[in-house]
């Protein structure tokens, strides 16, 4: 089988970008947490663990990322709130998230602005370093030392 070419470097998010993209976002009790793109799974770890999210997804292309993910849930002690769905982010679903986080190229983005603007009203988005494009501008943006954090909500129809 032919490896999928992966659109994205895994580039890890420093803890204190996982922190601020998380607060940014007000995740809390009752939050359904997806990031995509999760890599060795961290932001979906520490909304379950730091901010109590009742459940996290991660949506990751690399199946070694993937595994690396699950073995640092469960390390973490977190296994039985979090999923890692190894698959494309354009053949997945996340309707059921209340948050999405993302550290993806501004490209990617922009072709997720359609499926992200679907989401139920008042789902909160968070992209570390790039924004939707000039379609979609971020509602906050914050700055921490070399990383930018941009947040949106989506809007009512």
């Amino acid at each position: 089988s032919a490896k999928q070419p992966l659109d994205v470097i895994y580039v890890p998010t420093p803890d204190a970008v996982v922190t601020e993209m998380l607060s940014m976002a007000r995740v809390g009790r009752g939050d359904v947490v997806y990031d995509l793109g999760s890599g060795d799974g961290r932001i979906v770890i520490a909304a379950v663990r730091d901010f109590h999210a009742a459940r996290g997804v991660g949506i990751e292309l690399d199946p070694q990322r993937v595994t690396e993910a699950r073995r640092n849930a469960e390390a973490a002690g977190v296994a039985d709130r979090v999923e890692f769905i190894q698959a494309d982010l354009f053949a997945s679903d996340f309707s059921a998230a209340s948050v999405v986080t993302m550290y993806l190229l501004p490209h990617i983005n922009a072709r997720l602005v359609p499926v992200l603007r679907a989401l139920r009203p008042g789902t909160r988005i968070v992209s570390h370093n790039y924004d939707m494009g000039p379609s979609w501008k971020p509602s906050r943006t914050r700055t921490l030392e070399h990383d930018v954090i941009h947040a949106w909500t989506v809007p009512r129809r």
